[in-house]
């Protein structure tokens, strides 16, 4: 163990010498042995194996982080069910924590299954899918049933509140995007969409007014251009060459005019 050394315990004490008689003619001068000053203890060297070692940068702490681990009760639902609960995640029939029960009576507890279905319901991915409208399906993967409007616009909501916690980059844009194509295929009126969805969230209410915006100049273009077609008798290619459309934009934008509003 390297000694530590105590500058004030290692200087030599100071002696009091007691008053000398005055030399005849004046002072006597004190002569200095060596020739050389003396230096006070605090400025002597300290050995260079006794100097403290110079402290290592510390190590960051970043490092992989590790693997998530993985619900037991999914894992064994991916294996019974790998059109759900594998690579591809897609929204689930209602009523599939019953089907699980009943078809796996002594597969799995209630409680783990409940656990296990809700952080699968919350992941990303599965989000994801609702927010795209995809179908919901059975266990077995066949499609029975439509995400309910409500479910879509709040998955967009989440999906995107994600997504912008992990970027500098303004998502607003495309999150009014992807409102204005939920809101499109609902097939409700602007009264009915904005009670099941507005909430207390301001940023959210106010994306969502733009993308009703967005949706009424659209809506308002598909108007003209019907009108357009219709009051000048040609087909649908004939029209689409004049104004220099693909006749299948054309028959696409009619068909959206013809939809219910929801502006």
């Amino acid at each position: 163990m390297t000694p530590t050394i105590d500058n004030d315990a290692a200087a030599p004490a100071a002696t009091v010498a007691p008053d000398a008689p005055a030399a005849p003619g004046g002072a006597r001068k004190r002569r200095r042995r060596g020739g050389q000053k003396s230096r006070p203890a605090e400025a002597k060297a300290i050995p260079e194996q006794q100097q403290p070692a110079p402290q290592a940068a510390p190590k960051s702490r970043k490092g992989p982080k590790p693997a998530r681990k993985v619900h037991p009760v999914l894992e064994r639902l991916f294996e019974l069910y790998p059109k759900m609960f594998g690579a591809r995640f897609l929204p689930l029939k209602l009523g599939a924590y019953q089907d699980l029960l009943a078809a796996h009576p002594d597969e799995f507890k209630k409680e783990d299954l409940k656990i296990a279905l809700g952080l699968h319901a919350r992941s990303t991915r599965y989000l994801e899918a609702v927010a795209a409208g995809e179908m919901r399906h059975d266990l077995n993967g066949v499609p029975v049933e439509p995400v309910a409007p409500e479910h879509v616009h709040h998955a967009i909501l989440e999906v995107f509140k994600r997504r912008q916690a992990r970027t500098a980059e303004d998502l607003r844009p495309k999150l009014r995007e992807r409102l204005v194509a939920a809101i499109e295929a609902s097939g409700l009126s602007r009264e009915d969409y904005v009670l099941a969805m507005r909430g207390g969230d301001e940023t959210s209410n106010a994306v969502l007014d733009e993308a009703f915006a967005e949706v009424g100049a659209r809506t308002a273009k598909r108007e003209a251009l019907r009108r357009a077609f219709e009051a000048s008798g040609k087909s649908v290619a004939e029209f689409a060459e004049m104004y220099g459309m693909a006749p299948e934009e054309v028959e696409r934008t009619l068909q959206r005019a013809a939809a219910p509003k929801a502006a």
